[in-house]
């Protein structure tokens, strides 16, 4: 007897697993699930249809009648399809730091979630972890998971305390065509420097602000790969060669490109009557920077300050270190603004600092290096660069730049 007790229940757990298996098969399919249930007046086990998410049995089925469903109240709801008599509570109650990501409707119950830059641990919104120097997020924080850091692995580096910041790549100096000073590790980019040897040298710039300005009127907002070949061609006098051209098209970003090869376009043709009128304009418009911030009496902790304001990959402590060793005060500002540009290829130095410099507000920084810095911006989007770019490039090239562009647009 006790044998056939255990072969009926075997039997009858299978035939619920069959059961269960068919009502998920028949969900899928769009046909309400099914739910055993005893009839009473019958003694039969029904089949009777379950009821949809949002909704819950009012009257179970009988021989001749479906089951009858109704919507949750509100306040109330259900997940799933199913053969419950009454709908659950809401009862979910958003705690401190939470804000309300789902309010309660009748399929779901009211879902909260940890505010900006916090997560949950214990019933508590912890803030993220910060990364120390050293170690970069491999994952940032979510409302449901703390940041994830690792060590920065070899020639990368982080030189900041951040939730949000991933460990940098070194600075290639060779690919810049610059000389490595000091070779980078888990906490500093490396360092690089102007392969020369004179201290006046040292301290040149790449690029200077002027021709940066100017030579951005020259760049389209859209490039093609074959742009620089189109400018090039366009330019008068001894043409850069094309190995030097190939060059500098693997080792730079694009508007970084079209920089180096006008300035080595400008230095091999510095005879040439047009490029001596670009060069006086462009010493005249670096005498009038000069004007604003070459008196600006700044000490380490203000350049330190300045170089951080700006977006993008840092210039680091040591750099402004030895540009304070090597660079006189009047050129140093301008130095470092090189050497984030050279860091940040294609990045537009003067929205950089325009972006930098509403950051310093809310530091003490000196009023008066804002107040040059900004005429210095002033001054670079003035309307006298772009007639000098007008008169230089469009008028003496007979506007073959500007149709070189619209092909390239």
């Amino acid at each position: 007897m006790c044998c056939l007790a255990r072969l009926k229940k075997a039997h009858l757990f299978s035939f619920c697993q069959f059961l269960d298996l068919s009502f998920k098969l028949t969900a899928q399919e769009g046909v309400p699930p099914k739910y055993l249930h005893y009839d009473p007046i019958t003694s039969r086990q029904l089949l009777c249809d379950q009821c949809p998410p949002g909704a819950y049995v009012r009257q179970h089925c009988t021989a001749t009648k479906k089951t009858e469903c109704s919507p949750c109240p509100d306040g109330y709801y259900v997940e799933d399809w199913n053969s419950n008599d009454e709908c659950q509570y809401c009862n979910v109650v958003c705690k401190e730091l939470q804000y309300v990501k789902q309010e309660c409707s009748r399929t779901q119950n009211r879902f909260c979630e940890c505010i900006e830059g916090r997560y949950l641990e214990l019933e508590f919104c912890l803030r993220h972890t910060e990364c120390p120097p050293g170690f970069g997020v491999v994952q940032r924080g979510t409302p449901e998971s703390d940041t994830i850091c690792k060590k920065c692995l070899e020639g990368y580096f982080s030189n900041e305390t951040s939730s949000k910041a991933a460990c940098q790549q070194h600075t290639n100096c060779s690919a810049l065509d610059l000389k490595l000073v000091s070779k980078g590790n888990a906490i500093h980019d490396s360092m690089c420097q102007e392969t020369t040897d004179t201290s006046a040298q040292q301290c040149g710039i790449d690029v200077t602000l002027c021709e940066e300005a100017f030579f951005r009127f020259a760049v389209p907002t859209k490039l093609t790969p074959s742009w620089l070949n189109l400018l090039m061609d366009s330019l008068p006098g001894t043409k850069l060669n094309a190995e030097t051209v190939e060059r500098i098209k693997q080792t730079r970003g694009y508007q970084e490109q079209t920089f180096q090869l006008l300035k080595l376009w400008k230095q091999q043709n510095k005879d040439h009557d047009m490029v001596k009128k670009i060069i006086q304009d462009i010493n005249l418009c670096e005498n009038s920077i000069l004007k604003h911030i070459g008196h600006t009496n700044v000490t380490f902790e203000h350049l330190s300050m300045l170089m951080g304001s700006l977006p993008g990959k840092k210039v680091g402590r040591e750099e402004i270190e030895r540009t304070m060793k090597i660079c006189k005060s009047a050129d140093q500002i301008l130095k470092l603004l090189n050497l984030w540009r050279i860091r940040n290829q294609d990045q537009d130095t003067i929205k950089g600092l325009m972006y930098g410099l509403k950051h310093l507000k809310k530091y003490h920084f000196p009023k008066t290096t804002i107040q040059s810095l900004r005429k210095v911006v002033k001054f670079l989007h003035s309307i006298r660069m772009y007639k000098l770019y007008q008169k230089l490039f469009l008028e003496m090239l007979g506007n073959q730049v500007q149709s070189v562009k619209r092909r390239c647009v």
